[in-house]
């Protein structure tokens, strides 16, 4: 047999990489050529696990815990992920039963689809999965490659990137199996408020009883705790009208700075919600099972014992988004909307397309933008196109990184823009 018969999965070939990762393993490479490059592409916190989580996993690897898991994760860690979700976020009704632990955000992401979504059969419409545009690049693929068909609801600055009531009302169809919602968001830096998200609730639960019964919510919170902006964080889960058609993700990731240790985790509640989470359990035992043994042990101790922690690096981020702010107001062309959570700016650069770069680049999308900026002055960012909707005139920035660096980059980006012609 020739190989060129031989083929890759179409489900898999026709995949777009993670436009995210790939400026971030590129800046790296061009790091470690020497090249003094600033990276603002990865979405990951510069600061250092805190030292009382840290020496958590270390004792728990010291006295053995090397084993096997159960695959939702261990009972200390999902009574104290059920606590948490049942005082911090007024989700009602979550036990340790409606809790599971998986290996990172987007693996709960990946396993919470893939349990909620299926291939259409032939003749059959495919299940809908309405999601507000600008958003994370990961939501799209992982949701079509679980069978499910992405209607997309279109925000812009002028909106704060929030869909409106009215806008889901409109999305909503009989085939409408999930709604994803992201705040505070990845790109946009940006959130619904208490009074936004009752009033979707309030959306959801009239389609429920109506046109789309078979409708939930995914609800990712990863960036709750970092909030800075006025707006306080609201789970739409603590609904009680539609509590039990809510699936909450969440993770250790960004408030903790704990991006490497891959430690995500979904809530839910209700008869429903213990029958997915089963569901889940079934699919993960098929996949990696647990997360690493040894690092269970640091779940209860971050939740329970690091608030000052998450408090001093919200501080930091609260900081770090009035001086990005502050500084692309002053560039000519950039149009940005306040960071009120998550740590990220979104700014519009398409006033600068049609343009050429000093070194001679033509810039006609951001994804040009970026190429061109890397290239010529060293400055990672993220092309918005892959983020959906209007994200094609923006480029994300993560202000992840210390005040002296996002004051060298915003030089650098005005350089750069200044030299546009």
């Amino acid at each position: 047999m020739s190989n060129n018969q031989l083929q890759i999965a179409r489900r898999v070939a026709s995949l777009t990489p993670s436009v995210t990762v790939a400026f971030t393993n590129r800046a790296k490479l061009m790091r470690e050529k020497g090249l003094d490059v600033l990276g603002f592409a990865a979405g990951e916190p510069d600061f250092d696990t805190p030292d009382i989580i840290k020496q958590a996993a270390i004792d728990a690897l010291k006295a053995g815990k090397t084993k096997y898991m159960p695959t939702p994760g261990d009972t200390a860690s999902r009574a104290a992920i059920a606590k948490k979700f049942t005082e911090e976020n007024g989700i009602p009704g979550c036990t340790p039963e409606h809790v599971i632990v998986s290996a990172g955000g987007k693996h709960s992401l990946f396993v919470a689809c893939h349990c909620l979504l299926d291939q259409p059969k032939p003749g059959e419409p495919a299940q809908e999965v309405i999601l507000p545009v600008p958003t994370w690049v990961s939501y799209a693929p992982i949701a079509e490659l679980a069978g499910g068909k992405i209607v997309e609801v279109p925000t812009t600055v002028d909106s704060g990137f929030r869909m409106s009531p009215e806008q889901l009302r409109r999305a909503i169809t009989p085939n409408s199996r999930l709604l994803i919602l992201n705040s505070p968001s990845n790109p946009c830096g940006t959130m619904y408020t208490p009074e936004d998200l009752k009033a979707i609730g309030k959306v959801v639960e009239e389609a429920a009883r109506t046109i789309a019964p078979n409708l939930l919510v995914l609800s990712d919170e990863i960036y709750e705790k970092i909030v800075y902006g006025g707006v306080k964080h609201f789970s739409i889960g603590s609904i009680p009208e539609i509590a039990e058609r809510v699936i909450t993700i969440n993770g250790l990731s960004k408030a903790y700075s704990m991006t490497g240790w891959r430690i995500g985790y979904t809530g839910s509640s209700g008869a429903f919600g213990l029958a997915f989470t089963k569901a889940m359990a079934v699919l993960q035992g098929q996949m990696s099972t647990n997360i690493t043994s040894f690092i269970y042990s640091s779940i209860p101790v971050a939740l329970s014992k690091c608030a000052d922690d998450v408090e001093r690096m919200r501080l930091a981020f609260a900081e770090r988004a009035e001086l990005t702010n502050a500084r692309l107001s002053k560039i000519p062309g950039v149009r940005n909307i306040k960071a009120t959570g998550a740590f990220y700016a979104f700014p519009d650069v398409s006033a600068h397309f049609g343009k050429t770069s000093k070194g001679g680049a033509k810039i006609n999308s951001a994804l040009e933008f970026c190429e061109a900026i890397l290239a010529e002055n060293l400055v990672a960012l993220v092309p918005g196109e892959d983020f959906g909707g209007c994200g094609k005139n923006h480029i994300r920035i993560s202000f992840a990184c210390s005040n002296e660096q996002i004051n060298k980059g915003m030089d650098r980006l005005a350089e750069f823009v200044g030299g546009l012609k």
